[in-house]
């Protein structure tokens, strides 16, 4: 299981929470990213700017504008908020402080789940109270390229149909959408046929996402048909 540590950027740039509003602007633009990490003179993470905190400002025309009966129903607080979002001109009163960050050794799978659940494209990475990398979406997609060449490389061209057929059987046993109890697999010469009756067209579509990912397959025809529980209406696509 591939963890953090494995994919993050190291030595991410940074900026303190006196830089300047523009000069985090200049360095996201001329590194091409979408966040900086603030830190304070030891290195401790004190927030994140990124191009959302700089969405709404006045010298492009796009701060908020609310109406005067809006404004008298919304707290001080949230229009004082939305001045500043406008007007700031130091990093610490744009940044976001409140932060979610993972530790060196989080696996993928809880980076991605944190990702999901408060919506964000970077976490940084902490070890011992210190930034020491940042991991985004980017680097998630380069260990997803990383991953699919290395399979590329150990497939088994040569790996019988028997094989093949009991890898594909094996993985549709699993996966409890599979609908297996009414589909059937044939391999001829590394190509696979899939045959059978299922109520969802996303289960017709995963099968042969399946099938495909089997070392050895070198085409899959889908002659599955489609079945609607409700109506009887069947539709089928050959997906090969």
């Amino acid at each position: 299981m591939m963890i953090a540590s494995q994919i993050m950027s190291r030595e991410p740039v940074t900026v303190t929470p006196d830089t300047t509003i523009a000069k985090a602007a200049r360095l996201m633009l001329e590194h091409r990213i979408s966040g900086l990490p603030v830190t304070d003179s030891k290195g401790r993470l004190v927030g994140m700017i990124t191009e959302g905190d700089l969405l709404h400002r006045t010298e492009t025309g796009t701060e908020r504008h609310r109406s005067r009966w809006l404004e008298r129903l919304l707290e001080p607080g949230r229009l004082a908020g939305d001045y500043i979002d406008a007007h700031a001109r130091k990093v610490k009163d744009a940044m976001t402080a409140e932060l979610v960050t993972v530790s060196p050794r989080e696996p993928l799978k809880g980076v991605v789940d944190l990702m999901e659940k408060h919506r964000v494209k970077r976490l940084p990475v902490i070890s011992r109270g210190r930034l020491v990398g940042i991991v985004s979406r980017a680097d998630l997609v380069r260990a997803l390229v990383g991953g699919l060449a290395q399979e590329a490389l150990s497939a088994d061209a040569t790996q019988s149909d028997a094989k093949i057929r009991n890898a594909i059987l094996a993985i549709l046993d699993k996966e409890s959408w599979s609908q297996r109890f009414s589909v059937d697999v044939d391999v001829e010469s590394g190509t696979v046929h899939l045959h059978g009756i299922v109520t969802d067209d996303g289960v017709r579509t995963a099968m042969t996402v399946a099938a495909g990912n089997v070392p050895g397959v070198k085409a899959v025809h889908n002659h599955v048909v489609q079945i609607d529980p409700i109506s009887d209406f069947a539709a089928t696509t050959d997906f090969g």
